[in-house]
């Protein structure tokens, strides 16, 4: 109960204010973090790495980095790195794509097709497309779509928490 209620108030301070206090890709990597958080990947109990992947958005890139890179995530490690092409996104847990490579969601999908890796977007329809989590403004306000299918085939579980606030696609 004490997780909902914090991760209800982390989620609705962010998409109320998140044009007046913070620059947008700060945002984003906030409520990344606070996503993998509340997702369960079936290999999560191993050691080893824990690769974030950063395509299209270098601000989104280089807070994750100053905020995540080499710290923990129960036995891994957060490993933040940028991809450059889309075959680089079947080697990680996370994908993010900016929007200024929304045009490459569909190879960066056929690359990680049956791999569970969660993948968050910033592009027009790209929820129905088959991304996991997409970021969508709506007056004004920063929400997120939710492909239950996709982190389905993806073999990712998530939290009802983190269900309840996502429009659902």
């Amino acid at each position: 109960m004490k997780n909902t209620v914090l991760l209800f108030f982390a989620v609705a301070l962010v998409t109320t204010t998140w044009a007046q206090e913070k620059p947008v890709h700060e945002i984003h990597s906030q409520m990344m973090y606070n996503f993998i958080k509340y997702v369960q990947w079936p290999n999560e109990a191993e050691g080893g790495e824990f690769v974030v992947g950063v395509m299209g958005d270098d601000d989104v890139l280089n807070t994750l980095k100053q905020w995540y890179d080499g710290k923990p995530k129960g036995s891994k490690k957060y490993v933040i790195k940028k991809i450059t092409s889309p075959g680089e996104a079947a080697t990680c847990s996370v994908v993010y794509l900016g929007r200024s490579k929304s045009n490459q969601f569909e190879e960066i999908k056929n690359s990680i097709s049956g791999k569970p890796v969660l993948t968050i977007t910033n592009g027009n329809g790209l929820a129905q497309k088959g991304s996991c989590i997409n970021f969508k403004v709506i007056d004004g306000k920063l929400k997120f779509e939710m492909n239950q299918g996709t982190l389905t085939s993806s073999n990712l579980k998530v939290s009802g928490q983190l269900v309840s606030m996502a429009i659902l696609i």
